[in-house]
C-alpha cells in the first residue's frame, strides 16, 4: 500500500470530464466562484474559494493552502499543500444564486512535493480500493443515511426541539418537514444523484434518504455533499439538519447502515444460488471478517462520545455482535434479495462517521476475512433484542464498545486501522478521539446536579 504502488495503481481508466469541458462548463454557466472541497481527518467539508479566473490554476493542481490551519491534518515538514481537484466531482450548487453561480471541485491533498498527503482521508480510501484492485475486485456500497430537522431558537441557534409526532412512513400532515425532505431530493436529483427513497423514520423529525450504491470513493464523495445538501436545504426551510446520532435521549438514533458488495470482472461476489443462503463462501469470510473486527473498527464507524448513546438496548440499534439473513437487528444483516443485488448490511454506523475512513475501515475487514478464510459464528435465527444480558452470554455473543473509550482501547488492539492510516495518522485519530474523550468525562452534567446537589 505504499505511495509509489497507489500513484500508479489508482489513475482512473476514463474521466467524465476533461479541463476543457470544465472551462467550457464554468463560462456557459456563469459560475463565478469556485469551492474547492476537501475532507479533514474528523469528516469535516473544508474548502478554499476560488473566482473563475482562477480556474486554469486549479485545474493544473495548483492551488495551495496551509494545513497545519486544518484539525487532524498535522504534516510533519512543509504545512504547505496543494489541493487536485477531481475533475468528475464537478457541480453547479442548485441553492446558490443563478447569476453568478457557485460550483465545487472535491478535491484529493498533495504535498508541496507532489506527493499524496497521507492525512488525506480520500487518499486513504483509494489505498484500500487498491487493495480491493490487487485481488481482483471492485467494491460497491449504498448508504442509508438518517438525519434529524429541528427547530431553530428565535436567534437562529439549533435546538432539538420538534412538535411533530410522525413515525415510520408517516406522511403530511403528519411530518411537517416533508416538504424540506422533498426539496432535498429534487435539489440531489439536480445535483446528479439517483434518489431511490426517501420517507420519515421512526423517531419524530428523523428521516431517511436513500440513494443509489455507486463504487466506494463515488458514494464516500456524495455521503458529504448529501449531508451538505441536507444542512443548507434544511436552514432555507427554517430548520436545523443534523446527523447527530442520538440529539435526544427518547428517541431512537441516527443510523448510516453501509450496505455492500464485492464484484469480479463484472459479476457479484457475493452471490452462489447453490448455497442454502444464497451466499458465496466470499460472502461467509467478509462477514466473518467483519465480525471479527467490528469492535475494532468501532472508533471510526461510531467516532464520536454521542455514537455510543445510539447502541443502547431498546432503540433497535446493534448492541451484540452478531449476523443473520432474517433478523432485522443484527450489527451485520444480509437483505431479502440475492443474485446481483446481493449485499451484505452493516448496520452500527452512524452518520457523524468520516463515509471516507469508515468505508475503508469495512473494505479492510472484509477483505482480511477474505484472505484468511475467516468463517463467522452461525447466524442468529431469532429475535437478538429479546435477549435478556445473561442469555446472551451464555450464547457467547460479544457486545460492541459500550463507548467511545472503550472502542479506542478496542482500535489501538486491532493491526486494522493502524494498517489502513498509517502509524502517524493512527496515532493522531487515537490522540483526537481520547481528548474528546476526556473533555467530556470532566463535564459535570445536569443529570449529576439533579441527582446529587439537593441529596448530599
Amino acid at each position: 500500500m505504499g505511495v509509489s504502488v497507489y500513484q500508479k495503481g489508482m489513475v482512473p481508466e476514463m474521466a467524465k470530464y476533461t479541463k476543457q469541458d470544465i472551462i467550457n462548463m464554468v463560462a456557459e454557466e456563469d459560475v463565478e466562484f469556485i469551492r474547492m472541497q476537501f475532507t479533514d481527518i474528523e469528516g469535516n467539508f473544508k474548502n478554499v474559494a476560488i473566482t473563475a479566473s482562477q480556474l486554469e490554476k486549479a485545474l493544473n493542481n495548483n492551488c495551495m493552502f496551509d494545513c497545519s490551519l486544518v484539525k487532524g491534518m498535522i504534516p510533519t515538514g512543509n504545512a504547505d499543500m496543494f489541493l487536485y481537484p477531481d475533475l468528475d466531482t464537478f457541480t453547479i450548487f442548485p441553492w446558490r444564486p443563478q447569476q453568478g453561480k457557485v460550483a465545487r471541485f472535491i478535491c484529493d491533498v498533495y504535498h508541496a512535493d507532489r506527493t499524496p498527503f497521507e492525512g488525506d482521508c480520500r487518499y486513504i480510501l483509494k489505498k484500500a480500493l487498491h487493495e480491493a484492485k490487487k485481488m481482483g475486485y471492485t467494491f460497491e456500497v449504498g448508504p442509508e443515511c438518517e438525519f434529524f430537522l429541528f427547530h431553530m431558537d428565535e436567534n437562529g441557534k439549533p435546538t432539538t426541539n420538534t412538535n411533530e409526532q410522525a413515525g415510520f412512513f408517516d406522511m403530511g400532515p403528519l411530518d411537517t418537514g416533508e416538504n424540506t425532505r422533498r426539496d432535498i431530493v429534487l435539489t440531489l436529483e439536480d445535483m446528479g444523484f439517483e434518489v431511490e427513497a426517501s420517507h420519515h423514520e421512526k423517531a419524530p423529525s428523523q428521516h431517511e434518504v436513500d440513494f443509489r450504491y455507486d463504487e466506494a470513493l463515488v458514494t464516500a464523495d456524495n455521503i458529504m455533499t448529501f449531508k451538505l445538501a441536507v444542512k443548507t436545504l434544511a436552514r432555507h426551510h427554517g430548520l436545523h439538519g443534523t446527523f447527530m446520532p442520538k440529539p435526544r435521549k427518547e428517541f431512537s438514533g441516527s443510523g448510516m447502515h453501509i450496505n455492500m458488495s464485492l464484484h469480479k470482472d463484472g459479476v457479484n461476489l457475493f452471490s452462489d444460488p447453490t448455497d442454502k443462503n444464497g451466499l458465496s463462501k466470499e460472502a461467509y469470510y467478509f462477514i466473518g471478517g467483519l465480525m471479527r473486527h467490528a469492535k475494532g473498527i468501532c472508533a471510526v464507524t461510531n467516532p464520536l462520545v454521542n455514537s455510543y448513546k445510539r447502541l443502547k438496548p431498546g432503540f433497535e440499534a446493534p448492541v451484540y455482535i452478531a449476523w443473520s439473513t432474517i433478523g432485522e437487528n443484527t450489527l451485520i444483516r444480509v437483505p431479502n434479495i440475492r443474485g446481483e443485488h446481493t449485499r451484505i448490511e452493516l448496520r452500527n454506523p452512524d452518520p457523524s462517521a468520516n463515509p471516507y475512513l469508515a468505508i475503508a475501515a469495512c473494505l479492510m475487514a472484509g477483505l482480511d476475512g477474505i484472505q484468511n478464510h475467516i468463517v463467522p459464528e452461525p447466524q442468529v435465527m431469532d429475535n437478538i433484542h429479546a435477549l435478556s444480558e445473561e442469555q446472551a452470554k451464555e450464547r457467547g455473543l460479544q457486545k460492541l464498545p459500550t463507548d467511545l473509550q472503550a472502542a479506542c482501547c478496542e482500535m489501538k488492539n486491532d493491526f486494522l486501522v493502524r494498517d489502513l492510516f498509517g502509524t502517524r495518522v493512527f496515532e493522531q485519530y487515537c490522540a483526537s478521539k481520547e481528548a474528546e474523550w476526556k473533555e467530556y468525562d470532566a463535564q459535570v452534567t445536569n443529570w449529576e446536579i439533579e441527582s446529587y446537589l439537593y441529596k448530599i
